[in-house]
C-alpha cells in the first residue's frame, strides 16, 4: 500500500518526493499477445511508469453494453494489461475519459451517444452544426451515460489504486476539455448550455468590472422571451457583441469547473479517492506554443488550487529550435503561474518521437531534440513526463462497421505511433536511443530534480490569463475581430516573442506571475506585452506595484481601453504617460527603425513593425526613439517605483531588453555570455541546499559559454565548450550516495553507485572536479586522470576531456 500526494509543487510517494518517467502505450492498439513486449521495450527505454487511454469507445459493444474485463475480444482486458505492468515494477497512470481524442473516431465516444441523444450535440455560431464530435459537457443525458461508463471502468482502476497495494498512482480527468470548440471557433451552444449561460448572468454578484458587464448591456434580453435569448447568444447583435464574448468566455471556464468536478466526484467516489486526478491542458497549434495559453485561460478555473487536482501540458512544438524553446519556457512558466501552491508542473503530452505521424516522409526530428526538451522540462520543475506516443500499434476495426472509409477506430488507418520510438509492429524507432538516454540521465539526477525548484532573478513576465480568453470569436462582429486581434498581435511572450526570447537566451532566470490574482506575489521587475485593450482591473494592481516600489516593463502601444471594448486609461494615466501617433511599416513604401538614446544609447538602430509617439511627464526619461527624435520608449518614476513603457515592435534583442531591465533595478544572477544567441542557462536548488546548473544549447552551432553561477570552486566560472544541439546539469554541491559531496563538475554525471561516481566528457580543455567528504581514498583506474587532495577537497583532472570514472572508500 502506497500514498500519492501533491504538496509544495511535488510529487509524494509514502512521503518522498517522486519523479515520475511514464511512456503512452496503448493497450487498444496492440493484439494481447504483444503487451508483454511492448512493456519490456518501456522498461528498456528506463521509463517507471506506463500510461495510457482508455477508450470508453473500443469498450461499448454495438448492444450498448461495456465490456472491461476481455469476455468479448482478450485485447478489452484493461485489468490484465495493468497487471502486466505491474510485474514488471511500473506504475499506471489512467486516462479513461470519456473524451480521450488519441486520433480516435468522436474522440473516443460511442457513436450511440449522437444517434440517441441528438440534445447532447450542440450547434454554434449562427446556428450551424457543430464540425466536431465535441457534445454538451453538462447535458443531463451525457453525465448519465458517463456515469455508466464509469460505473464500469472505475472499479477495475480502484481495484489496483496505489492505496491499496496496486500500481495505479493517478486518474486524468476527460481530455482536453474546451479544445474542439477552441479549435473550430464553435461553441458548444445548445438550448441546455444557453439556458445555463442566462441563469449564469442572472444570479452572478455585480462586483467587477467583468461581473456588472452582461447585467448592464444584456438585461433587456435576459428578460426576455428564452428564444430571443438563444437567438441574441448564437447570432450577437453588434452592439452586444463585444460583452457577449468576455461573458460566454467567463461562463465556459465555470461550466468546465463543474463538469471536471462532477469526473471528480464519481473518481473519488469509486475507491480511487486517495490518488492525484490530472487535467490535461491544450495546445499548442501549428507548432506555436502561444495558443496554449488559451487551455489554461480555459481550465484554470477548474484546477487551480484545488486539492488533489494536477494539470498536465499537451505540447507539439516539432524540432527543437529557439523557437520550440522559447515556447517550451512559456508552456511550463504560464502554467506554473496559475498553480496553486502545492500543485506541481508535468506534461501529460510530452511530444516524442520523429514528428512523422501519417507515415509520409515529411519529418525527421533530431535525436537531440527529445533530449534538449526533456532537459527544459525538468529545469523548470516537472515532476512527471508522459512520452506521447512511446509505442505504436495497429488500429482494430470497429464492431459495427460505419462505412467511413476503413472502419476502424482511428481515421489514421491500419497503422498509428509511425513517429513514436517504438514503431507500430514494435520495432525500435530511429529516436529510441536518444529517448533512452535522456531518460536514464533523468532517473540519474531524480533524487534532485524531485526535490529542486528554480532559482529566479528578480523578475517575471505577467501572465494575464484574459488575454488568451479568445477562443469564442463571433465571425461577424467587427468590435469583436478588432479586440481580439489586438489581443493576439500583443499577448504573452509579445510580438515575434521578443520580451520572452531576449530574457530567456540573456541567462535570465525567470517565470510568470498571474496578474490577474490578488493575492499573488510579485518579483521587483515585471514585464507585460500588451496591445491597447488590459482590463482596468490589471492596471490598477500594475499601477500599485509599481507606486510600492516596484518596476514594469511595458512592451506594447499604452493601454486605453478594456476586453469588452469600453475606455480604460489607468496605467497610462497614473504614469503620465500618453500615446500619440503610430507609424507602421508598409513591406514595399515605408520601413520604420528606431534607435536607443539616453541610457540605450549603445543599442544600434533597428527596423521595426510599428513605433507609437510617448509623451511623458517631467522628468520622464527618453530611452527610444524613431530616427527623426520622436521618443516611442521611456522610462517614468512613480511612487517608489519605475516603469518603462516601449512602444515599438522591436525584435528579440538581449542588447535592448537587458538594459532596459538593469536600469530598472534587476541584474542577472548567472551573468551569462556566449558566442551563440540562443544558449539557455538556469540553476535549481534542493531545500537544503544541494544545487544544479542547467544548460542547454539548442542551437547548431558550438557556443563558448562564460558564467557567474555561484560555483564554490570557481569551476564553472571559467569557460565551456557547449557543443551544437547539447544539454547537461551539472554539479554546483550535491550529495553522492558514496559518501562525497559533488562541490562542481564540468561534466554531467553519468553513473552512481553507493561507492563510485562516474562523468561524461568536460566542457573545457580537460574534464574537471571538485569533491569533498569523508572519504579516505578517492582513485581512478585511468592513470591519465590526476586525483589530488587540495585544501580538504580532492581535485580530479582528466586530459582530452575524457569521462571519468573514481571510486571512494575508506582510509586503508
Amino acid at each position: 500500500m502506497s500514498s500519492v500526494q501533491i504538496s509544495r509543487r511535488r510529487i509524494l510517494v509514502d512521503g518522498e518526493p517522486s519523479l515520475v518517467m511514464a511512456g503512452e502505450v496503448h493497450y487498444f492498439r496492440l493484439p494481447r499477445q504483444e503487451w508483454a513486449a511492448r512493456l519490456d521495450l518501456l522498461v528498456e527505454v528506463g521509463c517507471t511508469c506506463v500510461a495510457s487511454y482508455i477508450p470508453w469507445l473500443w469498450h461499448e459493444l454495438p448492444d450498448g453494453t461495456l465490456d472491461v474485463t476481455g469476455r468479448t475480444r482478450p485485447e478489452r482486458d484493461v485489468g490484465a494489461f495493468i497487471d502486466l505492468a505491474a510485474e514488471r515494477g511500473l506504475t499506471f497512470l489512467a486516462r479513461p475519459g470519456p473524451f480521450v481524442m488519441a486520433e480516435l473516431k468522436n474522440e473516443g465516444l460511442p457513436y450511440r451517444l449522437y444517434r440517441e441523444h441528438p440534445e447532447i450535440v450542440p450547434v454554434g455560431w449562427d446556428g450551424q452544426p457543430a464540425p466536431t464530435a465535441t457534445v454538451d459537457y453538462l447535458a443531463p443525458a451525457f453525465l448519465r451515460e458517463v456515469e455508466r461508463w464509469y460505473d464500469a471502468i472505475l472499479p477495475v482502476l480502484a481495484a489496483r489504486s496505489a492505496t491499496r497495494g496496486g500500481p495505479v498512482l493517478g486518474v486524468q480527468l476527460d481530455n482536453e476539455v474546451g479544445m474542439l470548440a477552441w479549435v473550430s471557433n464553435s461553441p458548444d451552444l445548445t438550448d441546455h448550455l444557453v439556458d445555463d449561460l442566462r441563469r449564469w448572468l442572472r444570479e452572478r454578484p455585480a462586483g467587477s468590472t467583468h461581473e456588472r458587464g452582461a447585467q448592464e448591456a444584456l438585461v433587456g434580453v435576459l428578460d426576455g422571451d428564452p428564444q430571443r435569448w438563444r437567438d441574441t447568444v448564437r447570432t450577437p447583435p453588434e452592439e452586444l457583441a463585444a460583452d457577449l464574448r468576455v461573458d460566454l468566455g467567463l461562463f465556459m471556464r465555470d461550466r468546465f469547473a463543474r463538469y471536471l468536478d462532477t469526473l471528480a466526484l464519481q473518481v473519488r467516489a469509486s475507491g480511487l479517492d486517495g490518488l492525484p486526478l490530472f487535467v490535461n491542458i491544450h495546445g499548442t497549434e501549428g507548432g506555436n506554443g502561444v495558443p496554449f495559453a488559451i487551455g489554461v485561460s480555459q481550465l484554470y478555473r477548474s484546477y487551480a488550487g484545488m486539492p488533489g487536482l494536477v494539470a498536465g501540458s499537451d505540447h507539439y512544438l516539432g524540432e527543437m529550435d529557439r523557437d520550440a524553446t522559447t515556447d517550451i519556457h512559456f508552456v511550463n512558466a504560464v502554467m506554473e503561474a496559475v498553480n496553486g501552491a502545492d500543485q506541481p508542473l508535468t506534461s501529460l503530452e510530452f511530444e516524442a518521437g520523429t514528428g512523422d505521424y501519417d507515415a509520409g516522409l515529411e519529418r525527421l526530428y533530431d535525436g537531440s531534440t527529445v533530449d534538449l526538451k526533456v532537459r527544459l522540462h525538468l529545469a523548470q520543475g516537472n515532476r512527471l513526463i508522459n512520452y506521447y506516443l512511446l509505442a505504436g500499434g495497429l488500429n482494430p476495426r470497429l464492431d459495427e462497421p460505419v462505412g467511413d472509409g476503413n472502419d476502424r477506430i482511428s481515421f489514421t488507418g491500419r497503422r498509428h505511433g509511425t513517429a513514436a520510438p517504438i514503431g507500430p509492429e514494435g520495432q525500435r524507432g530511429v529516436t529510441f536511443s536518444a529517448t533512452r538516454e535522456v531518460t536514464r540521465a533523468a532517473r540519474l539526477h531524480a533524487r534532485w530534480l524531485a526535490d529542486h525548484d528554480e532559482e529566479r532573478d528578480d523578475v517575471a513576465v505577467a501572465f494575464w490569463p484574459d488575454a488568451f480568453l479568445t477562443e469564442y470569436t463571433h465571425p461577424g462582429s467587427a468590435a469583436v475581430r478588432e479586440i481580439v486581434r489586438d489581443l493576439e498581435e500583443h499577448r504573452g511572450p509579445g510580438p515575434r516573442k521578443a520580451l520572452w526570447r531576449s530574457w530567456l537566451f540573456d541567462g535570465w532566470r525567470f517565470g510568470a506571475v498571474d496578474v490577474s490574482d490578488p493575492t499573488s506575489e510579485a518579483p521587483r521587475v515585471l514585464g507585460l506585452a500588451c496591445g491597447e485593450v488590459l482590463d482596468g482591473d490589471v492596471q490598477t494592481r500594475l499601477v500599485e506595484h509599481v507606486h510600492g516600489g516596484g518596476s514594469l516593463l511595458l512592451l506594447g502601444p499604452v493601454p486605453t481601453r478594456d476586453t469588452r471594448g469600453r475606455s480604460c486609461t489607468v496605467l497610462g494615466d497614473a504614469l503620465g504617460v500618453r500615446g500619440g501617433r503610430r507609424e507602421v511599416a508598409d513591406p514595399r513604401r515605408h520601413h520604420p527603425s528606431v534607435r536607443g538614446t539616453g541610457p540605450l544609447a549603445d543599442w544600434t538602430e533597428m527596423r521595426v513593425g510599428w513605433w507609437q509617439e510617448l509623451a511623458g511627464p517631467d522628468g520622464a526619461v527618453p530611452l527610444v526613439e524613431s530616427l527623426d527624435g520622436t521618443v516611442c520608449g521611456l522610462g517614468v518614476r512613480h511612487g517608489a517605483g519605475r516603469a518603462v513603457v516601449l512602444a515599438a515592435e522591436v525584435p528579440g534583442s538581449p542588447q535592448l531588453f537587458t538594459p532596459v531591465t538593469e536600469w530598472l533595478g534587476v541584474r542577472r544572477g548567472t551573468g551569462l555570455s556566449t558566442d551563440v544567441p540562443g544558449v539557455v542557462a538556469t540553476t535549481s536548488a534542493t531545500p537544503d541546499g544541494q544545487r544544479m546548473l542547467h544548460l542547454l544549447n539548442p542551437t547548431a552551432y558550438p557556443a563558448a559559454v562564460r558564467l557567474t553561477p555561484g560555483d564554490p570552486t570557481g569551476l564553472l566560472d571559467a569557460p565551456l565548450d557547449m557543443p551544437a544541439r547539447t544539454g547537461v546539469i551539472l554539479a554546483l554541491g550535491l550529495d553522492l550516495p558514496c559518501g562525497l559531496r559533488l562541490e562542481s563538475a564540468n561534466a554531467e554525471l553519468t553513473d552512481l553507485t553507493e561507492d563510485a561516481l562516474e562523468v561524461g566528457a568536460g566542457l573545457g580543455a580537460t574534464t574537471e572536479l571538485w569533491l569533498s567528504g569523508e572519504a579516505g581514498t578517492v582513485r581512478c583506474a585511468d592513470d591519465a586522470v590526476q586525483v589530488s587532495r587540495d585544501d580538504g577537497r580532492w581535485h580530479v583532472v582528466a586530459p582530452d576531456r575524457r569521462p571519468v570514472r573514481l571510486t571512494a572508500g575508506p582510509v586503508t
